[in-house]
């Protein structure tokens, strides 16, 4: 059954297209989780594996990558989830108890080299703190110099993984002309100048960039900061999003932690405004709590904690099955790496042209699903109302 991820691996280990991987969900109780790397060891392409404990110990082992195939086909049989980054992107495979694999975001040819890191504790991140430290300090997240302040590693982690995979889905953007791109919710805008100058300084694009949001003194605070950093092209409104109205159709939008049904607006406007491509970030979904009336599911009510995990993973499915009815390509990855935390999802979504079948298909599933739940979550009803005004 593991066959197919065996045949992955060889591949990527043959392309010396391996960059990093992750292996969670452990089989071994006593282990928490096994990361890996490819450094330069002694002028040697070598793989190195560290293995977390539950008694909070780690330790490494290093490979030679031209002999490390028949340990890794090994040490994966332990696990339960395995990312794999390399080159060509990133795949997550999540293995069933009978040993079936589930693939998310397939690695696409051509895979090419990666360069090796050295063997050291530094992380090398596509948003680099030193570069980008005039907007980084702007916004409290380092000092001038490019040093990260200890209370915003994590709020620095989560923008560059953001960053990360954006640029995987670059190739979805237009790759000519002006982008337009849409910060719904966009708060304090982390996330929007960080996106700016991915866009701008690393990908040497024009962009147009719009941060919207209800606050208005987080909004002054924006643009006043935006004038400051010299750039031009980012406007901030203050204002409900469904009252926002930009001139040019979005590329993107963006949105990060919208909460509860916030991220239903998001995801709703979005598909208003005909976005391209849709990155949200859903955050404590308590709507389904409220709604949730299945007797099939009457047991969880002696279990709240279980009851609120399955209403959150509900919720993002639901999300994603009516993007798909909207004719959009969905996945959902996590945000933070699986050894940051292990709940963090992204929901991406790719404007496509998909048969009309297959959208009323994506539809009935939902209409069958909700149906079962007893529940009519908020994206339905906002896009329901818009088509019937």
């Amino acid at each position: 059954m593991l066959k197919e991820l065996y045949t992955l691996l060889e591949k990527i280990l043959e392309a010396k297209a391996l960059t990093r991987l992750v292996c969670s969900r452990s089989k071994d109780r006593s282990v928490e989780k096994v990361s890996g790397r490819i450094i330069e060891l002694r002028g040697l392409r070598t793989l190195q594996l560290e293995t977390f404990t539950s008694d909070g110990k780690a330790r490494q082992k290093n490979l030679p990558e031209n002999t490390a195939l028949p340990v890794l086909l090994e040490l994966v049989q332990g696990f339960r989830q395995i990312n794999l980054f390399t080159t060509a992107g990133e795949c997550e495979i999540r293995i069933s108890k009978n040993g079936a694999c589930h693939f998310s975001n397939r690695i696409k040819d051509p895979l090419t080299p990666s360069p090796a890191g050295e063997n050291n504790k530094e992380h090398h991140y596509l948003l680099d703190p030193v570069s980008a430290a005039p907007f980084l300090s702007k916004l409290g997240v380092c000092d001038e110099k490019g040093r990260i302040f200890d209370k915003k590693s994590a709020k620095f982690k989560q923008i560059n993984r953001f960053v990360e995979i954006l640029d995987d889905c670059y190739s979805r953007l237009p790759q000519e002309g002006t982008l337009t791109v849409c910060d719904l919710c966009c708060g304090k805008s982390y996330l929007t100048f960080a996106v700016y100058y991915y866009l701008t300084t690393i990908r040497r694009r024009k962009v147009k960039m719009y941060g919207v949001d209800l606050k208005k003194d987080v909004m002054d605070f924006c643009r006043e900061t935006a004038a400051e950093l010299g750039f031009e092209s980012m406007e901030f409104f203050c204002k409900d999003i469904s009252d926002f109205h930009p001139s040019e159709k979005p590329d993107l939008v963006i949105s990060l932690h919208a909460c509860d049904i916030a991220t239903d607006i998001v995801l709703y406007n979005a598909v208003r405004l005909e976005a391209k491509v849709i990155l949200s970030t859903p955050c404590c979904q308590h709507e389904m709590m409220k709604q949730l009336l299945c007797p099939e599911l009457d047991f969880l009510k002696g279990h709240p904690l279980f009851r609120q995990k399955v209403c959150d993973a509900f919720t993002d499915a639901l999300r994603c099955k009516r993007l798909e009815a909207e004719g959009y390509k969905v996945t959902s990855i996590e945000l933070i790496d699986p050894e940051e935390t292990p709940k963090n999802i992204l929901i991406k979504a790719f404007k496509a042209s998909v048969p009309a079948e297959k959208r009323e298909k994506a539809l009935y599933e939902y209409r069958k699903a909700t149906e079962f739940l007893g529940v009519r979550p908020y994206l339905d009803k906002l896009l329901n109302e818009n088509r019937n005004s």
